[in-house]
């Protein structure tokens, strides 16, 4: 089953994009929010995207272990729409340095192994400027290598700018 990278800049229609995606596999569908609701604006953003989320889609809210979360659901292997890296790295990097190379690596490694699709959001954050501050930078950084892994890994990855999708690449076997 196809492995579907989609990155875009915040408010870019990425998330939207994925949700396509992801009803369109012709699979039951299980949302994997990353999310976790610190302050008012965080939860509205979070009710947001449960508001527009079918009622029949499955929820699996996981801050961290999102390879735990690939290998528990691959017996029945729904179509899995992962939301989103940006936050989930975050987690991972007030998790600790050594709970955070841990996890991602334990992701990276699942990802390949999962029988069905998956659909991945995060933020493209390297065409902005440089962060003023060493964790800022890290982050991009961060994000920057993993967006990288995640590409070669999956066998579509979707950019998309101003609500339009633009194919980056397309149905290319994962190495």
């Amino acid at each position: 089953m196809a492995h579907t990278l989609i990155l875009g800049g915040i408010r870019s229609g990425k998330s939207a994009e994925a949700e396509r995606a992801a009803a369109s596999s012709g699979r039951p569908v299980t949302y994997v929010a990353t999310a976790t609701a610190g302050d008012g604006e965080m939860r509205d953003r979070i009710e947001r995207h449960r508001r527009r989320r079918p009622d029949h889609w499955g929820l699996v809210e996981e801050p961290l272990a999102l390879g735990r979360v690939l290998r528990e659901q691959a017996p029945s292997s729904p179509c899995l729409l992962i939301d989103c890296m940006s936050l989930w790295l975050s987690n991972l990097l007030h998790a600790g340095e050594e709970r955070c190379r841990e996890e991602r690596d334990d992701f990276l490694k699942a990802l390949i192994g999962y029988p069905g699709p998956l659909v991945i959001v995060s933020n493209e954050v390297g065409l902005g400027i440089i962060g003023m501050d060493p964790l800022t930078r890290r982050f991009g950084d961060e994000l920057g290598w993993l967006n990288q892994a995640l590409a070669q890994r999956c066998q579509n990855v979707r950019l998309v700018v101003a609500g339009l999708p633009l194919d980056l690449k397309s149905g290319v076997p994962s190495r």
